[in-house]
Formats: C-alpha cells, structure tokens, sequence
C-alpha cells in the first residue's frame, strides 16, 4: 500500500494521555494509513448495526485507527495497528468491535466494549483496561519500566496469586480492569489475568515484576 502523504508518519498523541505515554507514542509510535469507516455506515445500517455503534467505532478511528504501537509483554504483542471494524453484538449482549488485528495466530481477538473497555473476545469478553488510553498507558509504562529496572523477574500460575502487595499502590493511569500495575518503594508489578480469566485457565496468570527503580525508573513524569 502506499503510504497517504496526508498521513503523519510521526503520530499526534491523543489528548488525555500521560507525558510518559505521549512520549512513548510519538517516539516509538507511527501513524499509518487507516479506512474511513463513515464509507460504511449505509451498508452496516441495514445489516442490523445500531447507529449508536456505529459512531463509537468511527470516533474510535477517528481517534486511533492507524497507530502502531511496539509490541505489549504479553498477549503475543497485542494489536499490530490499533484499527476498528464492523461492531458485533446484540442489544442484550452488549455491542463490541474489534480493536485491531493480531500480530500472530491467536485464540482470541482484542475488542472494544460497551463502555469503551480494551480488552480480549476469549471464552468469554474480558475487559482488561477501562479505556484504550489506560491500554496504551500499559505499553508505555512496561516500555519505561523495562528500560530503568535493575532487574526483571517473571512469574506465572499460581506464584502470581502469592505475591504480596503490601506497601504496593496501584497505577491509576493504566485503568486496571483484568490487567494492573502496581508502585511499590523501588519497584513496579504488572499483573496479566486476562488469559487466565477469558479461558477460564489459572495457569496462564502472568506478572512481570520490575526491581531496582529509582523515583524515575518508578514514575517516568
């Protein structure tokens, strides 16, 4: 495809993020050709789609359709481009639309929810951040932290359940659903209970734990 010249290569960073993740998108991020998906309304409109969905599936474009981002630590990297499609649902069941394409073959797909939580179509819906910004928040802080961090330590299963996380607080900003970051004195927690609750499936619990920080290494702004 060639690339759109109207298109910046070099990403505007959405409003309502932290300095820490406008920094990440705009230095590692890129911008590249997205759908216009207002070409679509008419004919998903009589496929059953109310215009409601619609519109949150453009605004989502709108918003971050195109935007690549680095690969997250877990879910094989996440999206590959963060791009909207068709929403799929029902009024009872609640409307979702997928969020972009997987970087590899997965047994899941990454959705949009009702109230605009980012998370995995498993089993079952599991949000895993309340907002795309709080998703984006994640990579960039796991970004961060992995630079800064005198040490990484990764666990899985049931080892995860035993972590003690006193003294820790969790990060607002990554908006934790089924994922959370935790701060502690000189270290920081990411837990990933996605998998481990869209397959209903314990052993796939997964925290990265990032020792040796710094007031930096801990924050970032």
């Amino acid at each position: 495809m060639t690339a759109d010249p109207r298109v910046p290569l070099i990403p505007q960073t959405p409003e309502g993020l932290s300095r820490r993740a406008r920094y990440f998108v705009e230095v590692h991020g890129l911008r590249v050709p997205s759908r216009d998906l207002k070409l679509f309304r008419e004919a998903w409109l009589r496929q059953g789609i109310p215009d409601a969905e619609i519109d949150r599936a453009i605004a989502f474009q709108e918003r971050w359709g195109g935007l690549a981002l680095p690969p997250a630590p877990e879910y094989e990297g996440g999206p590959r481009v963060l791009e909207a499609d068709a929403p799929e649902g029902s009024a009872a069941n609640g409307w979702r639309f997928p969020a972009g394409g997987c970087r590899v073959s997965m047994a899941h797909g990454f959705m949009i929810g009702p109230g605009g939580e980012f998370g995995i179509d498993a089993d079952h819906w599991t949000p895993l951040h309340a907002s795309t910004e709080g998703w984006v928040e994640a990579l960039a802080l796991a970004s961060h932290a992995g630079y800064w961090a005198k040490s990484i330590t990764k666990i899985k299963g049931s080892a995860v359940e035993d972590l003690n996380l006193d003294g820790f607080e969790p990060v607002p900003e990554v908006q934790g659903l089924a994922d959370t970051w935790w701060r502690g004195k000189d270290s920081l927690i990411a837990i990933y209970r996605g998998e481990a609750s869209g397959f209903s499936a314990p052993h796939c619990l997964r925290a990265h734990i990032y020792g040796g920080l710094d007031a930096w290494g801990l924050a970032g702004t």
